[in-house]
């Protein structure tokens, strides 16, 4: 009865093709010594938290100059993390995920940004980005910078070189992990 299906998918998933297992070091796992291997065993919590160090270093680098603003607020929303001029910036450590919430969040902040007069910049920390959710914020009105783009933009607005920065931090603030 179901056999069509089942079978579509059967050919779906033998033509899907698997990636190994990323094993990059960014400049933010080298300051804490995390592994990929680490990383990889709970890959939400250490994007999440990466993401999170990522934004408040590239706030504070960007706060020392004296066109800074704080993040827009649009209701209980966010659509970036800081504002310069009429640049709303928004970071990222990564963008993996494809899911349509995402991307529809990402093309109406997008929208919303330009119509309030700013150029939306999404900065990534990382180059292993998922493409079509890349392409999905280009067309939704962002510039989108990453790796050694995003450091060379943070400098351009900034004057602070935070890739020198963070790597002069390497291995300097290693986690210890404690085993349960």
């Amino acid at each position: 009865m179901f056999n069509h299906i089942l079978e579509n998918y059967q050919d779906s998933f033998s033509k899907k093709i698997y990636s190994k297992e990323n094993n990059d070091v960014d400049l933010l796992m080298n300051i804490f010594n995390i592994s990929p291997q680490t990383k990889r065993e709970n890959k939400q919590y250490w994007g999440r938290e990466l993401g999170m160090c990522w934004q408040m270093i590239v706030t504070e680098a960007c706060k020392s100059s004296n066109i800074f603003e704080g993040p827009l607020k649009d209701g209980a929303n966010e659509p970036c993390d800081l504002r310069m001029g009429n640049f709303a910036i928004d970071t990222k450590y990564r963008l993996g995920s494809g899911d349509s919430g995402t991307l529809k969040k990402f093309k109406h902040y997008g929208s919303l940004l330009k119509k309030r007069g700013y150029k939306p910049i999404l900065l990534l920390l990382r180059e292993d980005n998922l493409s079509s959710a890349i392409t999905a914020c280009r067309k939704g009105g962002w510039e989108v910078y990453m790796g050694e783009k995003s450091f060379e933009f943070i400098k351009k607005v900034s004057g602070i070189n935070i890739k020198k920065h963070l790597i002069e931090k390497s291995k300097t603030f290693i986690v210890d992990r404690i085993m349960k």
